[in-house]
């Protein structure tokens, strides 16, 4: 699968290529460099490089993470972890360590914002393309709502790429698919078509709010690290300046409006809940962190983050998991592997971590 995503406005006029070849990552921490509030690396614009780790990272982590999708138990993922000589001695390639549904799906969303369409025609473009990603899953492990989603999609067809109202598709699986769409719509101007394409693309399999607002999140945050703001701004902005754009979204173009208002309220109370747990509901910190808070604390921590004791499982949760993985680790690699990606619950690795 080869893939070009042309890079708006950065540093450089080039394209990026992307296949299935290159998804071969030594998983060290050698080299990284995360972007994070008070680290140097902020100041950095990004550039094409950047672009080719996030989209090459998003992989890496996903292989790795997905190994343990279904494990209850960090403290034990970080034993098997240190049986395999540890992160740096890991290295991500065909056929050992396979990605999940969420790379092909996140791929799949990619590859339609390569076409350049915009409006109706790309999210024919996209639901052509998850219908066609959907043909790759076997040992991928694709969630109900995914599967049930996905086959009721009819690209080609007028209104083919929206599917019923589900109210129990407040999942995590719109927001793993959606880094992408912050890279397509990096800039603050641009924060409408960004709301627009999450939402739109999201409930494609996840109409539920809870749901498809993880996709808003993720497309989000992608973008706010491409623009350098400040991480301890990111959950308030989300809350502040994102929802509101999305429910307004939601009510101009007319569908669902009625099951999407009245399910709308746990992922934005939730994300207050947290950015107060965090000390974070000014957006400036200093980030309140529990002491200690190691891979066992932090399950319990992820727990209380979801909505059935299955961390990262959910649309609010998902990227929740992820901001405070950044908040925590900043600029170290392995640091921000062991929180996000060697936990109990959905191991969901947020795909800007190098962007």
């Amino acid at each position: 699968m080869d893939l070009v995503l042309k890079v708006p406005r950065l540093n450089s006029e080039e394209t990026t290529g992307f296949g299935s070849a290159a998804l071969s990552y030594d998983a060290s921490p050698a080299g990284s460099s995360l972007s994070s509030a008070g680290d140097p690396n902020i100041a950095r614009p990004a550039t094409v490089e950047h672009y080719k780790a996030g989209m090459l990272l998003s992989g890496v982590g996903d292989a790795i993470g997905f190994r343990w999708e279904f494990d209850y138990s960090g403290p034990a993922i970080h034993k098997a972890v240190k049986k395999l000589g540890g992160l740096k001695n890991i290295k991500v390639e065909l056929h050992d360590w396979p990605v999940s549904d969420d790379t092909v799906l996140h791929l799949a969303t990619a590859e339609a914002l390569a076409t350049e369409k915009e409006g109706e025609e790309l999210l024919q473009e996209v639901a052509f393309h998850y219908v066609k990603g959907m043909k790759d899953m076997k040992g991928r492990e694709p969630g109900h709502s995914t599967i049930a989603g996905v086959s009721m999609l009819k690209p080609g067809t007028k209104g083919g790429y929206r599917i019923p109202y589900n109210p129990s598709s407040g999942g995590c699986g719109a927001a793993m698919r959606a880094m992408c769409i912050g890279l397509r719509y990096p800039w603050p101007e641009e924060l409408s078509s960004l709301v627009a394409v999450a939402v739109e693309t999201g409930r494609m399999t996840h109409p539920h709010p809870t749901g498809f607002l993880g996709a808003v999140a993720s497309a989000l945050f992608t973008a706010y690290a491409v623009q350098r703001r400040p991480i301890t701004s990111w959950g308030l902005d989300l809350v502040k300046e994102a929802c509101p754009a999305a429910k307004e979204f939601v009510k101009t173009a007319g569908y669902a409006v009625e099951e999407t208002e009245r399910d709308w309220g746990y992922f934005t109370e939730k994300w207050k809940w947290y950015l107060e747990l965090r000390g974070l509901s000014s957006g400036t910190g200093p980030v309140v962190w529990p002491n200690p808070y190691g891979p066992a604390e932090r399950d319990k921590a992820y727990k209380s983050f979801s909505w059935r004791g299955w961390g990262g499982s959910s649309g609010h949760d998902a990227p929740m998991i992820a901001l405070d993985a950044l908040l925590g680790a900043g600029s170290n690699w392995e640091e921000l592997m062991n929180r996000v990606a060697f936990h109990g619950g959905e191991q969901w690795f947020l795909k800007i971590c190098r962007t």
